[in-house]
């Protein structure tokens, strides 16, 4: 379990894990929907699956430990803001993945990872696709855009934040999360 002053090794772990994937994914989808760059598309899925395999048991360690507690008392503001980050990154390391799927996976483009399909396509003769549920894969991908421009922006605040406590405040809050009994 964690402690005040030090994180166990399954808070560190997870956090990193997820936090690189999704750092990685966001920024893979990004480049994506600005360049149009279609083979990537079965990579970024098929990690998009996966990365529900880190993400499901990082949200139940977080409910059963709880929140790690902070190293000292900060303003009211600072203590407002960092809940709310927090909550964010939480939520929508998990919306990102299972709306992607629900885009993919209604919109008749079925669901695989590297290949091993586990949702089949539904395509007509021409090879295009068509939905299962076309209302269901918009909602899908109007939650996959928009959450996934307020993960991006949750994880700069994210490290902004980070970056705050370790230079400026000198607080040993990232020595914490690299493992560090502080």
């Amino acid at each position: 379990m964690d402690k005040q002053e030090q994180l166990s090794s399954t808070t560190v772990l997870l956090h990193w894990l997820v936090g690189v994937s999704m750092i990685a994914l966001v920024s893979i989808g990004l480049y994506m929907a600005n360049t149009e760059t279609h083979w990537l598309y079965p990579y970024h899925k098929s990690f998009g699956v996966l990365i529900v395999l880190l993400v499901l048991p990082r949200i139940i360690w977080r409910l059963i430990n709880g929140w790690p507690q902070p190293i000292r008392v900060y303003p009211s503001f600072e203590r407002f803001l960092a809940k709310l980050v927090h909550w964010i990154l939480i939520i929508a390391t998990l919306l990102m993945p299972l709306s992607g799927m629900m885009m993919s996976g209604a919109g008749g483009h079925g669901i695989a990872v590297f290949g091993l399909e586990l949702l089949a396509g539904n395509h007509n003769a021409d090879g295009q696709a068509v939905p299962y549920n076309a209302w269901l894969a918009s909602t899908g991908s109007t939650i996959h855009e928009y959450v996934g421009y307020l993960l991006a922006t949750t994880i700069l605040l994210h490290i902004t934040g980070a970056l705050k406590h370790h230079f400026l405040d000198n607080d040993g809050t990232l020595s914490r999360m690299l493992g560090k009994r502080i």
